[in-house]
């Protein structure tokens, strides 16, 4: 043959087999990681139509709501392996709200979130585990009032994926959580003649966070 020596071309020859296998590994092994690649996504908090609220014992009668306006976030998903998942959340403490104005000049003050200090809430979650009926603990850092903690949140399944009329694909989750507000430094509170302090120290949140998934460019 023109342009090969003999030997060269046995040479070829003998290692074709060699050449195909190794492209069938190659093959397979993108045939098996692109299933995990699609399964890993990127959502970031739709604010607009998502919640975050507490709710904390006052008087030792009743309980008082309120929650966060202004938040963002997002979330590295993978539905195939959620421990490899991640979910960041930054909070603007001063657009807390309980719908009472004096109360919420108080809660921004100095004796409770002084805002002015400590701006900003801040999520950042760490170990994910699974429990009953699809549902997962996410244990994180709460970073609040200059303080981190650890707090683990109880999240129900995620939605199913669903595209809104502009075209966004969007999915949701709820979570709760339970924190003690001493242990973030907000001590501030007063005793009642009849006993008992007039804020309890337990603080229930709630979160109803809807997600708009990020479209890869």
């Amino acid at each position: 043959m023109s342009g090969f020596s003999e030997p060269l071309f046995r040479l070829h020859n003998k290692n074709m087999p060699i050449m195909k296998h190794l492209v069938r590994i190659i093959v397979l092994g993108l045939a098996l990681l692109l299933p995990q690649l699609a399964s890993a996504s990127t959502w970031s908090i739709d604010p607009d139509h998502s919640n975050i609220g507490f709710s904390v014992r006052h008087l030792m009668v009743s309980n008082v709501k309120g929650n966060f306006v202004k938040f963002e976030g997002t979330a590295d998903l993978d539905d195939r392996d959620i421990a490899k998942s991640k979910v960041t959340a930054s909070i603007d403490v001063n657009s807390i709200s309980t719908n009472v104005q004096k109360r919420d000049e108080h809660l921004r003050s100095a004796d409770f979130f002084d805002v002015e200090k400590y701006p900003t809430m801040t999520f950042v979650s760490g170990t994910w585990t699974k429990s009953a009926k699809g549902a997962f603990k996410v244990t994180g850092a709460l970073t609040l009032h200059g303080v981190t903690k650890p707090v683990v949140l109880n999240v129900q399944p995620f939605s199913k994926e669903s595209k809104d009329p502009w075209g966004n694909i969007r999915r949701a989750t709820s979570a709760t959580a339970k924190i003690r507000r001493q242990d973030f430094g907000l001590t501030w509170n007063k005793s009642l003649d009849a006993g008992g302090v007039m804020i309890g120290d337990d603080v229930a949140i709630s979160l109803e966070i809807e997600m708009i998934k990020v479209q890869a460019h």
